[in-house]
């Protein structure tokens, strides 16, 4: 473990954010003696940020505890290009409108994660929009496309990834880099930033940047990787079979969003906690410690403390007593997602109306293998029509998927 003197590195090092660092001698000893200005971007590809942002959220608390800037980047003008970081194909350009509403929509993921105002560590949140829809093209090829070389761009993942595979990426998605680069630099100039934070998939966009104001300003800028977090099988985390975990909750509901946490893993939750709640070190060693079936004391604290900076602590003990009488008791919990009925419906299409199958393919197969159940009595019949009660009739499959069926 490296050992940094400034408390921001110490506190990222010690919780397990940081994959790679640039300069980390250089930075550890800025970020002693003067507040570090620090940015990462987010696209607004979706009118929320889900789990897999999740990451970057935290690592921008992080940076704010330990006394320094965060800039949050809303890519109102990249958004229009669309990252080929990962992606096998384009993106679907957006229209200008739907972007804006998204950006809107995605600033109050941020809310209950950062301190925002015009104090000295307090966030900001800027707009790239801002500054490259103002780009006048043939200035900014001679200003910043000469520092960029074909040869070079050709060696990056996001772009050999589709070359290999013979997919096409076009022009557009091919300036992106360049793009990401520039905001670096804007962000240097106007807000004094002095650092890019970002996933380990973002290592070549963010050296890019570091160079570019180097070469242009002479500015010494700096970058700080967090590692690719996936769940102990090896998947991706927050990649679920029904679709990305939302962080807002008219997507996903506080119970939905508890219940993904306290699926967590056994070898996870240690881990989770660290990264994803303020918990004490020495508290989570406890937790994470526990033996047998008591590690899920610790799984349903990582699920309420992660639900609790997500919506507030009211929602998250609403939650975990939901999940405590539906499991624990056999009740039906008040706040356990909902289904209108009506005059009737077919078991079939209740599941999958419900998000517990995605499809009514689905649906019957988890019929015939005996795991559905309407209040706790086995369903066999794919073509059972469940007729609207006055009182709430439960739904579940397995043992962590429940609803309520109401008229």
């Amino acid at each position: 473990m490296a050992k940094y003197r400034s408390s921001l590195l110490k506190l990222l090092d010690e919780r397990g954010y940081i994959h790679q660092v640039t300069d980390a001698a250089a930075l550890d000893a800025l970020a002693q003696k003067d507040i570090v200005t620090a940015y990462i971007g987010f696209d607004a590809t979706a009118p929320s940020l889900h789990v897999g942002n999740l990451v970057s959220i935290m690592l921008l608390r992080r940076l704010q505890q330990a006394g320094h800037r965060p800039i949050v980047l809303m890519g109102g003008g990249t958004t229009k290009v669309g990252d080929p970081s990962g992606k096998d194909e384009s993106r679907k350009l957006l229209s200008e409108e739907t972007i804006a509403a998204n950006i809107a929509s995605i600033r109050r993921n941020f809310e209950n994660f950062l301190t925002f105002g015009d104090g000295p560590s307090d966030a900001i949140m800027a707009n790239n929009d801002e500054w490259l829809s103002g780009l006048e093209y043939i200035p900014f090829l001679r200003e910043v496309g000469r520092h960029f070389t074909i040869n070079r761009m050709l060696t990056f993942e996001s772009v050999k990834l589709r070359l290999d595979r013979e997919q096409p990426m076009t022009f557009l998605e091919f300036n992106y880099m360049i793009l990401q680069a520039y905001d670096f630099l804007e962000l240097s100039r106007r807000a004094g930033c002095r650092a890019q934070l970002g996933g380990s998939d973002q290592w070549g966009n963010i050296v890019n940047g570091i160079e570019l104001g180097r070469r242009i300003d002479g500015t010494e800028l700096y970058g700080v990787t967090t590692p690719l977090i996936t769940n102990a099988d090896g998947a991706k985390m927050g990649k679920t079979a029904q679709g990305a975990v939302w962080l807002s909750e008219e997507l996903l509901s506080p119970y939905d969003y508890w219940q993904f946490w306290r699926n967590t893993a056994d070898s996870d939750v240690g881990r989770f906690l660290k990264l994803f709640t303020d918990m004490p070190l020495d508290e989570i060693a406890r937790l994470e410690q526990l033996p047998g079936a008591e590690i899920n004391e610790a799984k349903i604290v990582l699920a309420t403390d992660a639900t609790a900076m997500l919506h507030g602590r009211a929602a998250a003990e609403a939650a975990a007593e939901t999940a405590r009488t539906t499991f624990s008791e056999g009740g039906a919990g008040e706040d356990l997602p909902t289904l209108s009925v009506g005059d009737g419906i077919n078991i079939t299409h209740a599941l999958t109306a419900l998000g517990f199958t995605p499809s009514n393919k689905e649906a019957k197969r988890k019929i015939a293998e005996g795991a559905v159940r309407l209040d706790d009595v086995v369903v066999n019949d794919p073509g059972l029509i469940v007729i609207g009660e006055d009182e709430p009739v439960k739904l579940s499959l397995g043992r962590k998927k429940h609803g309520l069926l109401v008229r």
